[in-house]
């Protein structure tokens, strides 16, 4: 796939190290038709979830999360993490350049919508 998917916390850009998998391609052709914005919502005071609108292909594990996780749940939500979890999720990818601090800054101040898109 040509390209980078970019990500947006409200309006800050964030680097993200993607995986490599299936669902990272799944998510990187639905942002190929446009940005896609997802409205996020405040979860557990550890993280953001927020519905994609369509079903990614899933690869379920047991995951223990930590601040800056990228995840697919449920085959259809993107989560966010600031905080850190216990759950068979997806991995999709980790925020490489925000700390802990920063992931609570953007993420624990109330629901917040992130934008993902290609970047040629």
């Amino acid at each position: 796939m040509n390209g980078t998917l970019k990500m947006k916390i409200a309006d800050a850009d964030v680097s993200v190290e993607w995986e490599d998998n299936e669902t990272v391609a799944a998510l990187q052709k639905l942002a190929q038709g446009g940005p896609l914005t997802v409205q996020m919502s405040m979860y557990g005071g550890f993280e953001q979830v927020g519905s994609l609108g369509a079903d990614l292909p899933r690869n379920d594990t047991q995951t223990v999360t930590k601040s800056g996780d990228i995840v697919l749940y449920s085959g259809d939500q993107i989560v966010v993490f600031y905080g850190s979890n216990s759950w068979a999720y997806t991995r999709l990818g980790h925020i490489i350049d925000k700390t802990d601090e920063e992931m609570a800054r953007l993420l624990s101040n109330g629901d917040v919508v992130i934008t993902l898109s290609m970047e040629e």
